[in-house]
């Protein structure tokens, strides 16, 4: 069963939860970089025939690109257990299940936005962001313990 949020309930949870988004970022960096570099190495090696192949390295890079992407996904799984939805890593989107007027929507926010000041319907996503007026802030609700 999901955990729908409140606003208030979801900004407390925000900076949390963006330290959090910021170090899973980095580690996604890392992984690219190192699925970069293990991906060039196996052309090398691929190109040269596999004669002079330093299975040592070759192992290394990929015992490298291996950890970090288990620590991605570590991290991920670490913001949703919060309840939050990791939409987009790349663009910084998260969304907080909330219910509005009996239905389930998202409170959406986006990495750099100082707080938490849209909504959007399940099936719109990003696109369908609408700011959050004082209807919403009335007939909003969660059930998460405050």
């Amino acid at each position: 069963m999901p955990r729908y949020f409140t606003l208030h309930q979801a900004q407390e949870l925000l900076p949390v939860v963006e330290a959090e988004f910021r170090q899973a970022l980095h580690v996604k960096r890392q992984l690219d970089g190192a699925a970069s570099e293990l991906s060039g190495y196996s052309k090398h090696l691929l190109l040269a025939g596999g004669a002079v192949v330093d299975q040592r390295k070759f192992l290394l890079l990929r015992s490298r690109r291996d950890a970090l992407a288990r620590r991605l996904k570590e991290m991920l799984q670490a913001i949703q257990e919060r309840g939050c939805q990791v939409k987009d890593l790349e663009l910084g989107l998260v969304d907080f299940p909330t219910i509005y007027r009996g239905k389930e929507v998202c409170l959406c926010w986006r990495l750099g936005e100082p707080e938490i000041a849209h909504w959007h319907e399940t099936d719109e996503g990003y696109r369908g962001r609408k700011p959050i007026d004082q209807d919403f802030l009335n007939h909003h609700r969660g059930d998460a313990p405050a």
